[in-house]
């Protein structure tokens, strides 16, 4: 049980006291950022899906 309580507290000490949270502007331009990124990721996967749909299409016709 002392273990459990140990880590408990050292845990918490580095969670308030030795790590640098990012600032409101910070962590609002890195979520645009990781928006964008997921946009045009999904673009891209979309487009992929899309082509490859309508190749099959044109080889299941074929027979």
């Amino acid at each position: 049980m002392s273990k459990l309580r140990t880590y408990i507290e050292e845990s918490s000490d580095e969670l308030l006291n030795k790590v640098s949270w990012p600032t409101w502007p910070e962590l609002q331009s890195s979520g645009i950022v990781v928006m964008i990124a997921s946009i045009i990721i999904s673009l891209i996967i979309f487009l992929m899906d899309s082509t490859f749909s309508r190749v099959m299409e044109y080889v299941y016709s074929l027979f």
